[in-house]
């Protein structure tokens, strides 16, 4: 952790709504007037798309899937966060999406990368959004250099069910090659992702209040007033409560450290939450 060069990590996995999040701090950083090197997850896979299917085809999968460690350069990353903790610089690159139109029409590739390249000077903060930023292992501990992390984590059906809207409405996948990515993702899921989420700061776990007992029949998404959001703090003697409960209408404890509120106050309430945050790491930042 870092006073002068303070990093916030969202992790969660694809499908989970980690993106969203990442817009939601992006519109906060920019209201605030600060500038942030804003960092992928995705940057960091160790294979593109091409490498990827190529290595499923003869039944190697590439180190698995991208959610396993092994397929993605956690070096670079732990590298990366121990770089721009000490000195405020880095390097990493960009995962070319299909949706990314200005690097396609700069002549990239969907599915590849651009080159690594120093992070931009002079920011006030690293912000990363990805698989990984609350990766701790005995090779390896991410976590370590992240001063505000946190979760968001659907519980599991709703997360499935967001990744295949996702990936087979926006980018083109059938539904029978999303389901068995999920398969072919899960034991990775459960050793590497899920402890993450012991460590955050902060989770989001978005709870659907209508039948996700089947997600793979699941047309629609359910809408935010179909939800609740249940928000736990790893140290409630932080956190307003009281405040909180007055700002956020339908709002309510269920434990002690658990905030519920609904589905339709999320923005207000990541707003509310991680806005002081924010500002606190801001505020411990030396000058000069």
């Amino acid at each position: 952790m870092s006073k002068r060069h303070p990093i916030i990590a969202v992790t969660g996995s694809s499908g989970a709504g980690t993106t969203t999040t990442g817009r939601v701090f992006s519109r906060m950083f920019a209201s605030e007037g600060l500038t942030a090197a804003m960092v992928s997850g995705d940057s960091f896979h160790r294979y593109n798309r091409e490498q990827m299917a190529r290595l499923a085809a003869k039944g190697q999968f590439g180190e698995r899937n991208h959610f396993a460690l092994k397929a993605n350069h956690i070096d670079r990353l732990e590298s990366l966060f121990y770089d721009y903790s000490h000195t405020g610089t880095g390097q990493c690159r960009q995962y070319v999406h299909d949706e990314d139109r200005e690097l396609v029409t700069e002549g990239y590739q969907p599915g590849t990368f651009t080159s690594w390249s120093p992070l931009p000077p002079e920011t006030d903060l690293l912000f990363y959004e990805g698989l990984h930023g609350g990766v701790a292992t005995d090779g390896c501990n991410i976590a370590q250099y992240v001063d505000l992390l946190i979760g968001v984590v659907p519980i599991v059906n709703l997360e499935w069910i967001q990744k295949i809207h996702r990936d087979t409405f926006r980018r083109g996948y059938s539904q029978e090659a999303v389901v068995a990515t999920i398969l072919n993702r899960m034991e990775d899921y459960v050793h590497d992702i899920v402890p993450q989420f012991s460590r955050t700061h902060v989770n989001f776990q978005r709870v659907p209040l209508v039948d996700t007992s089947n997600p793979f029949v699941v047309r629609d998404v359910p809408r935010e007033d179909e939800s609740m959001i249940v928000i736990r703090f790893r140290d409630p003697s932080e956190v307003d409560f009281p405040y909180l409960l007055q700002m956020i209408a339908g709002s309510s404890l269920s434990r002690y450290d658990t905030l519920v509120i609904p589905g339709t106050r999320f923005f207000l309430a990541m707003d509310l939450i991680m806005r002081p945050m924010l500002m606190n790491l801001i505020a411990r930042k030396p000058f000069g």
